[in-house]
């Protein structure tokens, strides 16, 4: 969906290969699951923040823990995503964090 939308997007095998990888590239953005076998998505966004990078991430969760959410809203890079979520609600999120939908008209 969000390559239909004109986002260049990649993926990794997980949160370590995420951190190794920002030898050679920096996102514009970065989504999240909070819950990862290995490193979990805590753990990735201080690997971001130990790196010097200030990178915006998209937390993704299921937990509707309110702990969860005041722990992001404290960090102005962060936004979350609780699941499910609709189409809307994902780009909504990423325009809120700073990145723009790089189709003009914005429509899905």
């Amino acid at each position: 969906m969000l390559r239909v939308c004109g986002f260049r997007t990649e993926t990794t095998s997980s949160g370590r290969a995420f951190l190794d990888a920002l030898d050679n590239h920096i996102p514009d953005c970065v989504l999240l699951d909070l819950l990862m076998p290995g490193l979990n998505g805590w753990d990735v966004q201080a690997g971001i923040a130990a790196s010097g990078l200030s990178i915006p991430v998209v937390f993704i969760t299921g937990d509707g823990d309110p702990a969860i959410r005041e722990r992001i809203a404290a960090d102005g890079r962060a936004a979350l995503l609780r699941k499910p979520f609709t189409e809307r609600e994902l780009l909504e999120t990423i325009n809120a964090i700073g990145i723009q939908n790089p189709k003009q008209d914005g429509r899905l």
